[in-house]
């Protein structure tokens, strides 16, 4: 019996990032991969592929109505960049009766876990001190009362609850805290099964001491967290910046970090790689990541985990996924952005490398 065929171009992406060493046997094991390689899949051997495939994975997949008259066998596209992207003809999939699914959900632990991490360095002071120790300036046995404070019973916000959301509140859980989001598209009751309450975006400004902005980029929410949402934000509290710059109003976030009265701990800027003349670089009050929450050996095997586990799903008919599908309803929204973000992400990554 022929074994499903699986066209698996990640470039820019690479193998080993996506995929262990045994989840990659396991997945050729399963299926037949044509490509697999790092280097981008050369076209002939793309069109030679494609009147077989059942699958179709790629960084950016590349799906036109055109294009799906040539695979007559194909079920299932997959994107490993990280969100939908705006180069797949996602009603003429959905007429076809094809799947879109996204790697999204493959990043939560590591990006959960920097954002603990991050949390945790800006609520207690650590780079703060630690740049003051190098000035000679440390504060000996001090608790700085008037800006540091515990995650212990904390009242911790989030701005989007979604996988990355929802596994930080799983990490969050020794500490007890108090945890309130705000998420227009979260189902009923999706928040109550993590232990979060939900209110209005001002309110959770307003009585967060810790807030996550965790929100997916939408047509609609660009500068959702505005000057007026941060000025709400009680003295001293702490800003962590996981998803898009997008969702932000970067300019009202860096003034209030310059003023001294928030502190920000932030993964992702408006324009990357970060201008070596930015004034960013100078601001005291923020900690600054290079966009690599889940730059860790092994912080992205999740998404090959997940995508040979969907793909068992599919060849043997079962209906529920690892991945996320692209909804009909929400689609519209965000591939405009996304596509034009992933562009940005997939250029720093060939400037960085």
């Amino acid at each position: 019996m022929n074994k499903p065929v699986v066209v698996l171009a990640p470039h820019w992406r690479q193998m080993s990032e996506l995929f262990s060493a045994s989840r990659e046997a396991e997945l050729r094991r399963v299926c037949e991969v044509v490509w697999g390689q790092d280097e981008p899949i050369p076209e002939s051997v793309l069109e030679a592929a494609l009147p077989t495939a059942s699958v179709l994975i790629a960084s950016i997949p590349v799906v036109s109505a055109a294009s799906l008259a040539k695979m007559p066998r194909l079920k299932t596209v997959i994107e490993v960049s990280g969100s939908f992207p705006n180069t797949i003809d996602y009603p003429a999939c959905a007429r076809k009766g094809i799947e879109v699914l996204s790697c999204a959900p493959g990043f939560r632990s590591s990006v959960a876990e920097m954002g603990l991490a991050m949390a945790l360095a800006a609520a207690r002071g650590l780079v703060t001190e630690h740049e003051a120790f190098r000035k000679g300036r440390e504060g000996w046995l001090k608790d700085n009362p008037e800006t540091d404070f515990s995650l212990f019973g904390a009242k911790v916000g989030f701005v989007g609850f979604g996988q990355i959301a929802r596994e930080l509140s799983r990490l969050l859980r020794p500490f007890q805290p108090r945890i309130r989001a705000f998420d227009p598209w979260l189902p009923a009751g999706e928040a109550d099964r993590h232990g979060a309450g939900t209110c209005g975006l001002e309110e959770l400004a307003s009585w967060a001491r810790c807030l996550f902005v965790t929100a997916v980029p939408t047509t609609e929410n660009r500068g959702m967290v505005s000057s007026d949402i941060l000025r709400r934000m009680p003295d001293h509290s702490v800003v962590v910046l996981l998803s898009r710059a997008h969702v932000v109003d970067f300019n009202a976030l860096m003034s209030e970090a310059g003023s001294g009265r928030l502190r920000v701990a932030a993964d992702v800027f408006p324009a990357e790689p970060l201008a070596v003349e930015s004034p960013l670089r100078k601001i005291g009050n923020v900690i600054l990541s290079p966009h690599r929450a889940a730059a860790v050996a092994g912080g992205r095997h999740l998404i090959g985990d997940m995508i040979v586990g969907d793909l068992r799903a599919l060849f043997s008919g079962e209906t529920t996924r690892k991945l996320t599908r692209a909804n009909a309803q929400t689609i519209g929204k965000l591939v405009e952005t996304c596509g034009a973000l992933q562009v940005a992400e997939m250029a720093t990554r060939r400037h960085t490398n």
